[in-house]
């Protein structure tokens, strides 16, 4: 039976066929694919239905045989693309989970094949002939922490299995497992499903607690209970609450301050999701710590008319500033359209601007000429002033004295200098993250320097003062972004002044030509969800490297689209160039370089990125010698002079010490070994944590030791391997 796996073609051999029987209901039985794929969504109460005796340990499932005798000759995948195939290193026996179920009931896949999907349909609760098969003396099963205690499945509104989660009781206390059916790992899903949700779907009052034991004495009481994965641990905002929208919300919490502080934190999540109203219970004060609704059932209360009857806490909605109008309403109204800011709406009320640019295109020296014009109100290249305007400059990236001496470099005239006197505040090099503290402090400066409100205000640039909530996440997640936008800019603005204008300074990747013709604005770093924000855009970039000139991309969502724009700095002056008597010498030409440097530098990154993960590192010279002729990379001179100029730029780095990843030792090699962005050694493992029980994937980072000093060649030593500094990005001007 080695290799066995069922497929339908095996079931067309009439040779070998059971006799068969005419049956009306086949056709609305769930087919051999549907099946397989239930029996892989919850392949672990599959396998510990099969074999009792077995466990779970580092991602498989393993058993003595098939006959369920203890042991590991037999083991089931049970992630990845193998999830459910199975194979017993006694009998060199083999296949799928379709045929695991078929060997453990003693059937055969051929001539029993209608029997064994009865069984299996019989399994998930479908009718269908009886199952014949007869198990040993049932135990739970078990893995690392010993014997499964329960076991809690989550499902959709329609009754789809979702996750599964299992609770374990070893000496040293109680653990759970969450199980994600449709990534088949130990992990919660994302976002996390609520408790009983068949049953709330046609619920109109609902009862909310902490982890499904309480839950359940609640549900054989006949009251429509739900609760959170991982009880008053499970995090707000990562769990699904949309199933609550238009139902009555009672919240029930342990009698700890966990417990109500979690409630409050739920309360308010349910009635975001458009619940009708939220309560939070207040357990007895006669009732010992930790009380909670299982324990009520165990007291014999009578907790239909407890909850009835019991005093609570009203949670009230937020008010909610959301306001919508008729078509005839808009097509009334003749008032006079809002002044722009800035015009041609480039800055409107209460909009954003994000300026992005790639390192050392200008982009500083750009919008601080821009913003001593707008605070003078004096045009700049077409943008114009609605008045002088009142502008804070956030800045956080260069130092006072610095600063000082940039500000003196710009060739303004003496009467815009003297206009923007007071009109323009800014901070030297403002070392603060913009959470609430940070949001606290900015607050009382620009309340300090303009007590009267404010026009615009500028942080330069997003990523320095970036606070992406609890979960400390980049910019580069989307729901981090959002937090960001709405819960931190948006929250500084409205504590200032509400009409005010807002601009985010954040940088670019280096455009490519097409990037250019298609859309250049997806070179915005970072999340998505940071372009879907924005009233406008503006992106400053330099077309060819070998040329001075800019090129000055503007995307207006509350007005028509503007001309782009070739811009260049003469005489410490922006100026604004006529397209028509720009010169573009050999353009076409210097693109193709530019191009070909590209794709060459993507292809070493990549190749020594992917190379790691295979366990293999390169010094410049092992690279350039493996790689010669290969990949489109050209001789091996050539590799070695992009690994040079990639190496100056930042973009490779250096390590020296082999020792530490068990790697083999330098030998005559002046910098080291090859080091790019997130590089690791080898695949990743799965790790399993200890409190919540999900399974992470962990990789062993390879990170720099030295870099090539761009203006001596020597190899320095680097000061924070784990923030990988780009130079051309420190000396942004």
């Amino acid at each position: 039976m080695s290799g066995d796996v069922v497929k339908l073609s095996d079931w067309c051999d009439f040779n070998s066929a059971a006799p068969q029987r005419q049956d009306d209901d086949r056709q609305s039985e769930t087919s051999v694919d549907d099946l397989k794929s239930c029996l892989l969504g919850n392949l672990r109460g599959v396998l510990s239905y099969l074999f009792p005796a077995g466990v779970f340990r580092h991602g498989k499932f393993l058993v003595g045989d098939v006959q369920g005798n203890k042991g590991e000759s037999l083991t089931v995948e049970l992630t990845g693309n193998k999830a459910g195939m199975w194979h017993d290193f006694a009998t060199k026996d083999g296949g799928d989970i379709v045929s695991l179920w078929a060997v453990a009931t003693g059937r055969n896949t051929q001539s029993d094949f209608p029997s064994l999907l009865d069984d299996i349909r019989h399994w998930f609760g479908e009718p269908g002939k009886e199952s014949t098969h007869v198990q040993s003396e049932i135990t739970a099963p078990v893995d690392e922490l010993g014997p499964v205690t329960a076991k809690w499945d989550y499902h959709g509104g329609d009754g789809t299995l979702l996750a599964c989660v299992y609770r374990y009781d070893p000496p040293d206390g109680k653990q759970f497992r969450p199980w994600d059916v449709l990534a088949r790992k130990m992990k919660a899903p994302n976002p996390r499903p609520l408790y009983n949700q068949p049953a709330i779907r046609s619920a109109e009052e609902v009862i909310l607690v902490e982890g499904e034991k309480a839950a359940e004495a609640l549900i054989k009481q006949g009251i429509c209970t739900t609760t959170a994965m991982n009880g008053a641990s499970a995090p707000v905002e990562k769990t699904n609450w949309s199933p609550l929208a238009a139902k009555r919300v009672l919240i029930w919490p342990d009698k700890d301050a966990a417990g109500w502080q979690y409630a409050e934190g739920a309360a308010k999540a349910v009635l975001n999701a458009g619940a009708v109203s939220v309560s939070i219970l207040m357990p007895p004060d006669d009732k010992p710590d930790k009380w909670d609704a299982a324990d009520a059932v165990v007291d014999d209360m009578d907790v239909a008319t407890f909850i009835a009857n019991a005093p609570r806490q009203s949670i009230a909605a937020p008010q909610s500033n959301a306001r919508a109008f008729s078509l005839g309403h808009m097509l009334s109204d003749t008032s006079p359209m809002p002044e722009d800011i800035i015009a041609p709406r480039v800055l409107t009320p209460s909009g954003m601007l994000v300026f992005g640019g790639a390192p050392k295109v200008g982009k500083s020296d750009f919008l601080l000429s821009w913003l001593v014009h707008m605070a003078a109100g004096v045009e700049f290249l077409s943008f114009k002033p609605s008045s002088p305007l009142r502008v804070f400059y956030l800045q956080a990236e260069i130092q006072y004295h610095y600063l000082r001496e940039r500000i003196r470099q710009i060739n303004l005239p003496p009467e815009v200098i003297t206009d923007a006197h007071e009109n323009l505040v800014i901070t030297p090099q403002l070392k603060l993250i913009l959470n609430e503290a940070g949001l606290a402090t900015v607050t009382a400066l620009i309340a300090k320097h303009f007590p009267d409100g404010l026009d615009i205000i500028v942080i330069d640039p997003i990523r320095n003062v970036f606070d992406g909530g609890e979960a400390g996440a980049s910019e580069n997640d989307n729901n981090a972004m959002l937090f960001f936008l709405r819960d931190r800019v948006e929250e500084l603005r409205d504590s200032v002044d509400p009409n005010a204008g807002i601009i985010l300074v954040h940088h670019t990747k280096k455009l490519s030509k097409k990037q250019v013709d298609e859309d250049p604005f997806q070179a915005l770093s970072g999340a998505g969800s940071l372009r879907g924000y924005y009233s406008s855009g503006m992106i400053l970039f330099r077309p060819d490297e070998a040329q001075p000139e800019r090129r000055l991309i503007t995307e207006l969502r509350n007005g028509p689209a503007l001309a782009a724009k070739i811009v260049d700095k003469h005489e410490g002056q922006w100026i604004e160039i006529d397209p028509s008597s720009e010169r573009l010498v050999r353009q076409e030409y210097g693109e193709k370089l530019d191009a070909e440097r590209l794709r060459k530098r993507d292809v070493i990154l990549n190749t020594l990125f992917e190379e790691a993960r295979l366990g293999n590192v390169y010094t410049s010279i092992q690279f350039a010698e493996a790689f010669e002729g290969k990949v489109g990379l050209g001789g091996r001179s050539t590799i070695a002079e992009r690994i040079s100029v990639l190496a100056t730029k930042g973009h490779i780095k250096f390590f020296k010490n082999p020792e530490q990843h068990d790697l083999p030792p330098l030998r005559r090699s002046k910098f080291g070994y090859l080091c790019v962005e997130t590089m690791h050694l080898g695949l990743p493992e799965d790790v399993v944590d200890a409190e919540t029980g999900e399974v992470a994937e962990v990789v062993h980072p390879l990170l720099p030791t030295h870099f090539k000093c761009r203006h001596t060649g020597v190899a320095l030593e680097v000061e924070n391997p784990n923030i990988w500094v780009y130079p051309d990005v420190e000396e942004d001007q």
